[in-house]
């Protein structure tokens, strides 16, 4: 048993120490919650936004903590700071997060303490998304749903000349479709990084960001995950179009991609196994002659996983994915099956849920059309 849990980072990259904060800051700063109690030691840049912002019990001054500790001969380091909180308060255990820097894990040993970790998620809380964080993960991807719209109308309302789209007389790339998602989604205020728009091959893999022109006829996969500026919550939804007609291997792609997120929506509920799950889909696409597997040197079909939790994180436990794991309610995942094939390109389709007692909610409001 622990006397007390510490974290040593910047909370606005560190999920797990905004979770138990609510305090955002570029910088790295000390968290330790002794016996319960929550203190944050903070630099004199930080110390009164701290106070006012972070849900915490107590935020105390690093510089008047180091001048004490002058005075008494001692050098104002991270660690001497940390050892006169814990030997005031006859702390001996203590847990931390597996990144948790390993020089100050060093120090803290040399000075008797015992340190334990514990793998992901370090706070079980954050499994179980409260009504308050899915309002928020909700508001992210209605921005989301925003930026998507707006690309599709411009790829929508572009011209086709010589395989490629075109407006304002110039290609249309991936780039811009880019620009024209993260730009709506700053005005909303949210941040999206690495944004995929990825046409034809380039989308037959997952994480292929896309670049170049954009071609008529072929699939073009729009693939979003914003975070929030306002609240630091994350939203994922990816829809699949075509300007022109799509061919018929790509409409059977992309209909099979629909049904196996159906399946997914049949069978996610509290207590069911991830893993059964995925391989329903999985099934389903074998059955219409859809393999997975490696085909001309390269991975093709459905080898992803169909799901992933997303909260303070784009990428958090739970997932759906061969690997058995329980899902449970009040859990946020996506559904996101795909498939992909060099002679056709690539198809993903992205929602994302709230995991139910029965079912789920699907918080993504946004259509499903291939053809625009």
């Amino acid at each position: 048993m622990h006397d007390a849990i510490l974290m040593i980072a910047a909370s606005e990259k560190d999920a797990n120490l905004y979770y138990a904060t609510r305090f955002l800051a570029p910088d790295p700063f000390i968290y330790t919650e002794i016996r319960g109690k929550k203190y944050l030691l903070m630099s004199d840049l930080e110390l009164d936004r701290a106070k006012s912002q972070a849900k915490v019990d107590e935020v105390l001054s690093a510089s008047l903590l180091a001048k004490r500790l002058s005075k008494a001969k001692i050098k104002p380091t991270t660690v001497s700071m940390i050892n006169s909180l814990y030997r005031d308060e006859k702390v001996k255990e203590v847990l931390v997060p597996g990144n948790f820097p390993f020089v100050y894990g060093e120090g803290l040993r040399k000075k008797g303490y015992s340190l334990t970790t514990k793998e992901e998620p370090f706070f079980e809380g954050r499994l179980y998304k409260t009504e308050e964080e899915i309002t928020k993960i909700t508001e992210t991807q209605r921005a989301t749903e925003a930026a998507v719209e707006e690309a599709i109308r411009v790829i929508s309302g572009s011209r086709v000349s010589n395989g490629k789209l075109y407006t304002n007389g110039k290609v249309l790339t991936s780039e811009a479709i880019k620009k024209v998602i993260n730009v709506k989604l700053m005005e909303m205020e949210c941040v999206a990084e690495h944004t995929i728009v990825s046409c034809g091959k380039d989308g037959v893999d997952p994480h292929n960001q896309g670049s170049g022109p954009l071609l008529a006829n072929e699939a073009i996969v729009l693939d979003v995950f914003p975070r929030s500026a306002k609240h630091g919550y994350f939203a994922d939804m990816t829809r699949t179009v075509v300007k022109g007609n799509a061919k018929p291997k790509l409409k059977k792609m992309y209909q099979l991609v629909k049904e196996g997120q159906e399946i997914a929506f049949k069978f996610l509920k509290d207590g069911v196994d991830g893993s059964m799950v995925h391989n329903q889909i999985m099934k389903h696409f074998e059955k219409e002659g859809f393999k997975t597997g490696e085909m001309n040197g390269r991975m093709q079909g459905f080898f992803h996983g169909t799901g992933h939790g997303v909260g303070l994180e784009i990428h958090e436990p739970p997932r759906v994915s061969p690997l058995k794991q329980t899902i449970r309610a009040r859990q946020v995942v996506t559904v996101e099956p795909g498939l992909y094939y060099l002679d056709a390109g690539g198809v993903r389709i992205e929602d994302l849920v709230v995991v139910t007692k029965t079912g789920v909610k699907n918080l993504t409001k946004f259509p499903k059309v291939l053809e625009i």
